[in-house]
């Protein structure tokens, strides 16, 4: 965003629900700048580290109402909250009984002008290493998938003037290089023949400024928000293993974690650059990961 941007917004007032990974970027970089910023998060540590950056923070559960006379009106919102772990009821309690609370609070500030949702493009069923936009089904591939499908529809069928969904692909960037620490281990999990579709932290903070600030025309937006990289798991860890000086990995043929296995497909992004002007800082894994190994 340029300056003369960043003074149209100068002022005023962003909430923002969660304070994760990219919640409290953002939080940081809202309050440099000069917008007044309300970060809202269930964990007391991170509210005081927001403090310390200048943010006002809230600390309470999203899916309760309390919270709604502490944050008062605002003209803009973002809602990236994450589930914290757990089974599909945390997933419901996080995402859908939070929009819940968010549409509510949303009801008695008409002068909200934009709500951001950052969901995921785990939401997304295709498998077969096809290439997958906005247009594709999304019916989720388990039960909690399915609550972010919920929780985006809640938001787009909304009375707030300007909705926009952002799903995120899989996040890196500083403090966030578990694919790093499993080619340095020699094991990496899943299959090294599916794509893995990848999101720089920047990047997903930069998709998010462009739809805080989308066009007037633009009432209720979806967007997949991935680099341009479209490279296997096998290319990427080669890749790295290259650069750090190791052998390549082997692969699992498991999802880490006891996961469900993500399927193998290509994330497209031209929606996203075309309608919002978004351009990758990063355009693919080479770049991203050039940089945070130069760290």
């Amino acid at each position: 965003m340029n300056a003369d941007a960043d003074g149209n917004i100068a002022g005023k007032h962003l909430v923002i629900f969660g304070c994760g990974y990219i919640g409290g970027e953002i939080a940081r970089q809202a309050a440099g700048r000069g917008l007044r910023v309300t970060a809202l998060t269930r964990n007391a540590e991170k509210a005081a580290g927001v403090r310390a950056q200048g943010v006002a923070a809230v600390v309470a559960e999203l899916s309760g109402d309390e919270w709604h006379a502490a944050v008062g009106p605002a003209e803009f919102a973002l809602n990236c909250v994450s589930s914290g772990g757990g089974g599909a009821e945390s997933y419901r309690r996080s995402y859908l009984a939070g929009m819940k609370s968010v549409l509510a609070w949303a009801g008695k500030h008409p002068a909200l002008e934009t709500l951001v949702y950052t969901s995921s493009t785990s939401v997304y069923p295709q498998d077969g290493g096809g290439r997958v936009d906005e247009t594709s089904p999304a019916a989720g591939r388990d039960e909690r998938t399915a609550v972010l499908v919920e929780t985006e529809a809640l938001l787009r069928a909304s009375a707030v003037r300007r909705r926009v969904v952002l799903r995120l692909a899989g996040i890196y960037g500083p403090g966030r290089t578990h694919l790093v620490q499993q080619v340095q281990a020699g094991e990496v999990a899943g299959e090294g023949t599916h794509h893995l579709n990848l999101i720089h932290r920047d990047d997903a903070c930069t998709a998010i400024w462009a739809a805080l600030r989308a066009p007037a025309t633009v009432t209720d937006g979806l967007f997949n928000v991935a680099d341009d990289g479209a490279a296997t798991k096998a290319e990427i860890t080669a890749w790295l293993a290259g650069r750090l000086g190791l052998p390549a990995p082997r692969f699992t043929g498991e999802p880490a974690g006891g996961r469900a296995p993500v399927p193998d497909r290509i994330i497209v992004n031209a929606r996203l650059k075309s309608v919002l002007g978004w351009k990758p800082l990063w355009p693919s894994f080479r770049e991203g990961y050039a940089n945070l190994l130069s760290r």
